[in-house]
């Protein structure tokens, strides 16, 4: 199934990529948020903090030991950076545009490729708000640890000129990256992105 929507979500960018007149380089600053819960029997570390994103991992691993019970609640906070190209100027409306994305996100040991399909809606001149869904995938999952990513991505865009433009999103995870998880034992991730885009070209093209 995974690899179904990767297909399709190819396909769908690949043939809008064709059609559209305008593409957008971005890129900044990402900050994680690593959320995770367990209750299950684990080998607590012993040279290491449980709240760092490796031994959280471990801990869901088939290595760990069932030596002791306990329950581990936290939130891990790292840094690192994306790297996108976006479709602009698709224009829906007189307000509104579709604004197809991918992204490579390089977060330690949650490396991963996003793909948001965002609606963006011009609020006043050079200033826009963007919603949507985030496909991600994980490129190297731990055995206890899926693959696929679906988010919720909202934020605001503003142009600076014709070519640059600031832009600030929030990535909520939905997914609960543990297999088998439930709501005692999860990992969840969300994203806040900082960063700058460029334009190529400026025409538009509209659907």
């Amino acid at each position: 199934m995974k690899n179904v929507v990767t297909t399709v979500l190819a396909i769908v960018l690949m043939s809008t990529i064709a059609f559209s007149q305008t593409i957008k380089v971005t890129g900044g600053v990402d900050l994680m948020q690593v959320k995770f819960k367990t209750n299950s029997e684990i080998d607590p570390p012993t040279d290491g903090d449980p709240t760092d994103t490796v031994v959280t991992r471990k801990a869901f691993s088939d290595e760990a030991s069932s030596s002791s019970s306990s329950t581990i609640k936290d939130t891990n906070n790292e840094t690192g950076f994306y790297l996108g190209v976006a479709l602009s100027d698709i224009s829906l409306s007189e307000s509104f545009e579709l604004l197809p994305e991918v992204r490579f996100l390089a977060v330690k040991d949650f490396n991963q490729i996003q793909m948001p399909i965002l609606l963006k809606y011009n609020i006043i001149e050079n200033l826009s708000a963007v919603a949507g869904p985030n496909f991600g995938f994980l490129l190297d999952p731990s055995q206890n640890t899926k693959a696929f990513n679906f988010a919720i991505d909202f934020g605001l865009s503003y142009n600076i000129s014709d070519k640059f433009s600031l832009e600030g999103r929030y990535d909520w995870g939905q997914t609960n990256l543990l297999k088998n998880g439930d709501s005692n034992n999860y990992i969840k991730i969300n994203n806040i992105q900082f960063g700058i885009a460029y334009n190529f070209g400026n025409k538009q093209s509209t659907l």
